[in-house]
């Protein structure tokens, strides 16, 4: 068993990376049932860790409030005594509600997955939180299938990359926004058909939606920017159309047309990860590992590393992430 305390990220109070430190706290504990203690060996970088950092996404109820990390790749340490699936030594990835940016971790053993041979401790890293929000989105929610439109807001972010990878390996037509012409050029080598250079300014995507796609719309939208954004994405979408909202970072009060919504038939959507029950994410995590891991696997789809930070080095990775010049994931290791 390992020692009584690890490392780990701590927030000593809200504000910038500053108010970062790496302490050593106690070991995450008890362990018992189906909990699964894994020894983490790289961790990812998520906006919700920026705003918990900043004081305004505080951990749910139950979770550890002050040490960020909400994924993580690393290999069982220890198992409870009604734990079936695993064993120590096993590589394994997941998510979890706090607390992943630490030597250890502990979680539900349904919350884990096998990392494919093919994936690195770094590349691990990157992809559960990513790859589980997109596939979750756009399959489970939002239904898409072969032969439909995407429309993703913010291409270039760790979700944005994962969701325009899966739509693209499922045979839809991949629709991308971002306000940096770099992160577009980028985006198109993971499966981007079509790229719209949004700037600031909403209003130059409908009229490039409508004629990539031959004046129909977009059959779904995957929105990781909120705001001002709403109104133009009820214009984009095609009849019977689906939005997900996963983000509001360009704010969360919007004006729209309830007119529209009924006439087309929408379906809007709303969605977090990090907030739901235990049992919700366990099917979630469960249909990643059947329906995307493969494609991981036989690199159909990949994570896509930004950057990488050693664990004493985590205010420069919130400083990497907070500069919005970051492209797909800013990881931390702790090998």
């Amino acid at each position: 068993m390992p020692n009584e305390t690890m490392r780990a990220v701590a927030v000593t109070a809200p504000g910038g990376p500053e108010v970062l430190e790496i302490r050593d706290v106690p070991l995450p504990w008890p362990l018992c049932g189906d909990r699964v203690l894994v020894r983490v060996h790289a961790a990812a970088l998520n906006r919700a860790d920026v705003l918990q950092r900043k004081g305004h996404y505080p951990a749910p109820p139950g979770v550890v409030a002050d040490i960020l990390g909400m994924e993580f790749a690393g290999e069982v340490a220890a198992i409870g005594d009604a734990v079936q699936s695993w064993k120590p030594g096993q590589r394994v990835f997941g998510i979890t509600a706090g607390g992943a940016q630490a030597e250890y971790v502990l979680v539900p053993e349904n919350h884990l997955v096998e990392i494919p041979a093919n994936l690195d401790w770094t590349a691990a890293a990157a992809v559960p939180e990513a790859f589980i929000t997109a596939h979750d989105a756009m399959f489970t929610r939002a239904g898409l299938h072969s032969g439909e439109s995407v429309l993703i807001h913010a291409v270039g972010s760790g979700v944005g990359l994962a969701a325009a990878q899966l739509g693209h390996a499922a045979g839809a037509l991949v629709v991308g926004t971002s306000r940096t012409v770099n992160k577009l050029s980028r985006a198109r080598e993971f499966g981007l058909d079509a790229a719209i250079y949004t700037e600031d300014d909403p209003a130059e995507i409908l009229p490039r939606v409508m004629k990539v796609t031959n004046g129909q719309g977009v059959n779904v939208i995957v929105d990781l920017v909120g705001g001002t954004y709403f109104d133009t994405n009820i214009k984009a979408l095609a009849p019977k159309g689906r939005l997900v909202l996963i983000s509001t970072s360009a704010g969360a009060v919007a004006a729209f047309s309830l007119g529209a919504v009924m006439s087309k038939r929408l379906n809007i959507l709303g969605t977090v990860l990090r907030g739901r029950s235990a049992e919700e994410k366990a099917t979630a995590t469960r249909l990643f590992a059947e329906q995307v891991v493969p494609l991981l696997a036989r690199s159909v789809v990949r994570p896509v590393i930004d950057s990488v930070f050693p664990l004493d080095q985590v205010r420069a990775a919130h400083e990497r992430m907070e500069s919005n010049d970051s492209f797909g994931k800013v990881v931390l290791t702790l090998s």
